[in-house]
């Protein structure tokens, strides 16, 4: 079962003819598929330190060239301020033979990607409060936040937060969540945008030995809401953990509920969509939503 109704299905013998006729350097290695959560991407490894990634939706040619050119500059950028291993970009391939679109190549990031529910420990914690503050001494070079995702002004998602709703009726309790989003909304925004990497996910984060080693999908790494990337304390760690992260980020209560409204947002639309095709990002929409629910009062 596909996980978009615009699906690209990927077979992995086109794959290896396509990354041995565009880049033949790389012919003799071996290519293999890898069982991922992602949602945007097919992921095959190249050998032992690289990765291919196919986008998965069917878009114009064009505009997916551009987006992944746009991607590389910035996991460029984010790699130069993280503090742990992130990807690099090396190439961008051609459509061809068995797939329509342009995809990249980029460098590989050992590690253990954590879990939904993983729960994190004060060294994580400290870890991931360090990664968000080397993330904010980028500079925004006097941009704002663009665009329709997450990272603006609350309000502006009300259509999409409707439409979980009116899909989780019968799934979760959804006068409460509507409670929720109200107050959530409401919330005013914050200004002095930051570099953020927009996604700090369990399947966008890599650890070892317990704690943190690398993260993944830095392609959006752009000004944003500074409370965007604080949506990794719902997703990573238990109530302990939590509380040592917000002390060590000193986070004021705006910030700290506009994290939440921000996974709010986030888990609404995992739980409903991936309920059927992806357990991994439905585990995560179901245990953020638990945390936040448990320590949001409407």
């Amino acid at each position: 079962m596909t996980m978009h109704d615009d699906e690209i299905i990927i077979e992995d013998e086109a794959v290896r003819e396509l990354i041995a006729t565009q880049f033949p350097q790389w012919k003799a290695l071996e290519v293999r598929r890898l069982t991922s959560s992602g949602t945007v991407n097919g992921i095959f490894r190249i050998g032992d330190e690289l990765a291919a990634r196919f986008p998965l939706q069917a878009v114009d040619p064009e505009d997916c060239r551009e987006t992944l050119q746009r991607e590389a500059r910035a996991s460029q950028r984010f790699a130069e301020h993280c503090p742990v291993a992130a990807p690099r970009p090396v190439a961008l391939g051609e459509p061809g033979s068995g797939y329509p679109l342009p995809w990249s190549v980029q460098t590989w990031v050992p590690g253990e990607v954590a879990t939904a529910g993983f729960g994190g420990s004060p060294d994580f914690a400290r870890d991931l409060a360090g990664l968000i503050k080397a993330l904010r001494t980028a500079d925004t070079e006097g941009r704002t936040f663009q665009g329709d995702k997450r990272g603006g002004h609350l309000p502006d998602h009300d259509e999409w937060v409707e439409l979980c709703f009116e899909k989780s009726e019968g799934l979760l309790d959804v006068p409460l969540l509507r409670r929720l989003w109200s107050h959530f909304r409401a919330l005013p925004d914050k200004p002095g945008d930051v570099m953020t990497h927009g996604d700090l996910t369990p399947n966008n984060v890599l650890v070892e030995g317990g704690r943190l080693a690398g993260v993944l999908d830095s392609g959006d790494f752009a000004p944003a809401d500074p409370a965007l990337d604080v949506i990794a304390a719902w997703h990573l760690l238990d109530d302990p953990s939590r509380a040592v992260f917000r002390e060590e980020l000193g986070c004021d209560d705006l910030e700290w509920e506009r994290s939440k409204a921000w996974a709010f947002e986030q888990c609404m639309g995992a739980i409903w969509y991936y309920i059927d095709t992806n357990p991994a990002m439905y585990n995560m929409g179901r245990t953020t939503l638990a945390r936040i629910v448990s320590h949001t009062q409407v």
